[in-house]
């Protein structure tokens, strides 16, 4: 019986760090707008490259296993050196593999950072767009908890058929949709969120499903739609969450952010480590924002996720003030 199964796309993730690049601000009537720009027409000196794996099926199962608990990956890999290099990474991790494999590319990112560390990612989806629910091994999905993060294509509509299994035998969903799924409104992620015991993400997303602004608006809206709780990000600003009786805020403490790749990784699958140690909430938010700001003083979404008693340590340094009231 695993702790956790976490269902996502898989990724090599290439950093290529470099000093020749501006940051332009752009202002309509939409917004502001920040973009990285790079001279054209010119060969520019990338001063190093760094190779890790990445995607969030791949980062959320690491932090489970550095965690303590016991995982499994679902997802779909290519063929060839990448797919291999991912499989030697969560192998090293003690991750099970339970991944289909197709005759194509692994996912492959190639993250452009800066010395502002102003990141943009150039995201190739490869073989985790194409997980099919035949690809499946429903015998070995024993597990207390389903993680998804984001999937498209027929890969999304296999977690369709996953969230019904869950439900069928009894399987909590721990549920972190992107700003890909989340553009597509409510109705097309409904069969997934109506069962979903956790819900994680960002306020942008949080508005492009709820159609909300104020926080606590968001949360009601989300909640309402069958999440027993929800918990709304917002990178470096106040975090909020609800659950059956309370309504939870907290502000993570300052911090110098190096890469922000994986924090929304880390602060999800360490919300939900913490609620399968305790069951306590608070607990939980703790832990959360201690991982994930472990992640963004470093480089890499994997690299310096702390295992539990580091966790269990960092989040007593951060004195981290929750707020709460009945709801």
């Amino acid at each position: 019986m695993y702790d956790v199964i976490t269902v996502g796309s898989a990724t090599v993730d290439v950093f290529a760090k470099t000093r020749f690049s501006e940051l332009i601000k752009i202002i309509d009537p939409q917004g502001e707008t920040d973009l990285l720009a790079f001279p054209s027409g010119t060969k520019i000196l990338i001063d190093e490259l760094e190779f890790t794996t990445g995607g969030g099926g791949t980062n959320t199962a690491v932090a489970f296993s550095r965690l303590g608990h016991k995982v499994a990956f679902l997802g779909k890999l290519g063929k060839g050196t990448n797919s291999d290099f991912i499989i030697k990474d969560l192998s090293k991790e003690k991750i099970d593999l339970l991944c289909a494999h197709g005759e194509g590319n692994a996912g492959y990112s190639v993250i452009l950072d800066t010395l502002e560390h102003d990141r943009t990612i150039l995201a190739y989806k490869g073989a985790n767009d194409d997980l099919r629910s035949d690809e499946v091994p429903y015998k070995k999905l024993r597990t207390k908890w389903f993680y998804f993060s984001s999937m498209l294509g027929q890969s999304f509509h296999t977690m369709e058929r996953l969230a019904e299994f869950a439900q069928q035998n009894k399987i909590k969903i721990a549920f972190n949709p992107s700003t890909y799924l989340a553009e597509k409104g409510v109705n097309y992620i409904k069969n997934i969120i109506s069962s979903t015991g956790l819900l994680v993400l960002n306020k942008e997303e949080a508005g492009l499903l709820a159609g909300k602004d104020h926080a606590e608006e968001l949360l009601l809206k989300l909640k309402s739609l069958g999440p027993g709780i929800v918990v709304i990000t917002d990178g470096k600003h106040a975090l909020y969450a609800i659950d059956d009786k309370f309504m939870y805020s907290a502000m993570p403490p300052p911090v110098r952010i190096i890469d922000a790749t994986g924090a929304g990784d880390a602060f999800a699958a360490s919300l939900l480590s913490g609620l399968l140690r305790k069951k306590d909430m608070e607990f939980a938010i703790r832990l959360g924002v201690a991982n994930a700001q472990s992640v963004v003083s470093h480089y890499g979404a994997k690299n310096i996720l702390l295992n539990s008693n580091e966790a269990i340590k960092a989040m007593k340094k951060l004195k981290i003030k929750i707020h709460k009231k009945k709801i």
